[in-house]
């Protein structure tokens, strides 16, 4: 069981607590998906899924997509993980520690993240012009990233 998960224990009690209050245990299921989700960074479901299939191993209990999907959702309320829409296809969750802005590439899918303050500007004429409020951690970007840019005329891989 005990893997080099440094940096994971000061979350851990408050976590904990914060969900007491409200009624909720951090279940042994729900924290695995937690971990499961620090891990992976950008992960879908599937394959949080995925991952804790294999972590249970061959005849280990591990949840089914659709339990995956509502302890997402319960996470995302309790506001330990973000999901972000990448254009086409499931959303990605990340852990809610750090929000950040995601560039995805149409040409090979590649997601990156950067820093959400690149959008200030941008988001401070929104909320003069229109008044609405941008939520970076769930704004995905899309374009080309510098490799494929570098491989103009080449097909996507």
């Amino acid at each position: 069981m005990g893997h080099g998960h440094d940096g994971g224990t000061p979350v851990e009690a408050p976590l904990a607590e914060r969900l007491r209050a409200r009624g909720l245990r951090l279940t042994a299921q729900r924290q695995r998906v937690l971990a499961a989700v620090s891990a992976l960074e950008h992960a879908t479901p599937e394959a949080i899924g995925a991952r804790l299939r294999e972590e249970a191993g061959p005849g280990g209990a591990a949840p089914d997509t659709s339990t995956v999907y509502r302890n997402l959702e319960l996470l995302e309320r309790l506001g330990l993980v973000w999901h972000t829409h990448l254009g086409k296809g499931a959303p990605v969750y990340h852990a809610a520690e750090h929000p950040h802005l995601h560039v995805v590439c149409q040409s090979c899918g590649e997601i990156a993240s950067a820093a959400p303050d690149l959008l200030d500007s941008a988001a401070e004429r929104l909320a003069a012009e229109l008044g609405f409020t941008v939520d970076v951690g769930h704004v995905a970007l899309s374009g080309t990233c510098r490799a494929c840019r570098g491989r103009t005329g080449s097909e996507p891989s």
